[in-house]
């Protein structure tokens, strides 16, 4: 008895290849509004400026006072951002614990009371407020409040940053099993104990992981905030730019790229540790 030979052909090809010209026609039209032309990449014009432009990059800027200053600005990033997501976890928490409906004493008859609810609505109606406005709007808002400076963007990274971090937290730990946090809440356990001893375990390399890589988006922040006034190793570039000083922007974005590198590998030690 013979084998019959197997199927070469995807049965499902018509339905993808229907899914693809679906994607291209949807596709089509925003690509019209934003004036999508990447042909013009290839154009000989084009590529001469492109070519004098990474070219004028070359060699990276490395006299001794300036990296004396590229070192104090980066400081002050690592600062801005730190500080930032600091502020921005004192608004996260409070406001993640009292979103999270497992938390709930009033839920574990099965419905949960109105004035609780209520709380829980406008707690996640504030995290969606915060994380609604970017950085860079609350940042040009600061400046013009506190002035040019650090304090700007800390403040704009504290805000908008609490909203993401506090709606993700949330996220996390409705996610995760509730049955021992139900059970301690059942047995006379407070919230907070609840939280401590049964959502927390089980759900902190989770939540660490993530602060950790908002921490990195932090940093990355940080250096577009310096392009308003906010300080940094943005408002470095900003100046190098400006005076068309290429060196000296290479040498300033081989530094993030090895801050960001450090935020993955810290990343990455926290996991383990926690794993």
């Amino acid at each position: 008895m013979s084998l019959a030979a197997p199927v070469q052909r995807d049965p499902a090809w018509l339905g993808r290849l229907g899914m693809l010209a679906l994607a291209a026609v949807l596709l089509w039209p925003l690509l019209l509004a934003t004036e999508f032309k990447p042909w013009l990449l290839l154009d000989a014009d084009t590529a001469r400026v492109t070519g004098r432009f990474i070219a004028s990059f070359l060699p990276p800027a490395h006299a001794p006072d300036f990296l004396a200053l590229v070192a104090r600005e980066t400081w002050r990033t690592v600062a801005i951002a730190t500080a930032g997501i600091s502020l921005g976890l004192l608004l996260a928490v409070p406001l993640a614990l009292i979103a999270t409906s497992a938390l709930s004493i009033s839920a574990l008859s099965g419905r949960m009371a109105a004035l609780p609810l209520g709380v829980r609505l406008a707690a996640r109606a504030l995290l969606i407020v915060l994380r609604s406005v970017p950085e860079l709007v609350w940042a040009l808002v600061f400046v013009r409040v506190v002035g040019l400076g650090p304090a700007a963007g800390v403040l704009a990274i504290a805000l908008t940053y609490g909203g993401m971090l506090g709606k993700v937290y949330a996220e996390i730990l409705e996610s995760g099993e509730v049955h021992v946090t139900q059970t301690l809440l059942r047995n006379g356990s407070t919230r907070l104990q609840a939280f401590s001893f049964g959502l927390l375990p089980q759900n902190a390399a989770e939540l660490t992981s993530y602060t950790v890589y908002r921490w990195e988006c932090a940093i990355r922040s940080s250096v577009v905030l310096g392009f308003v006034g906010a300080g940094g190793l943005g408002q470095l570039m900003d100046g190098s730019l400006k005076m068309f000083a290429g060196g000296e922007v290479l040498t300033i974005l081989l530094v993030f790229v090895a801050l960001v590198a450090l935020a993955d590998r810290l990343s990455a030690a926290l996991r383990r540790a926690l794993g």
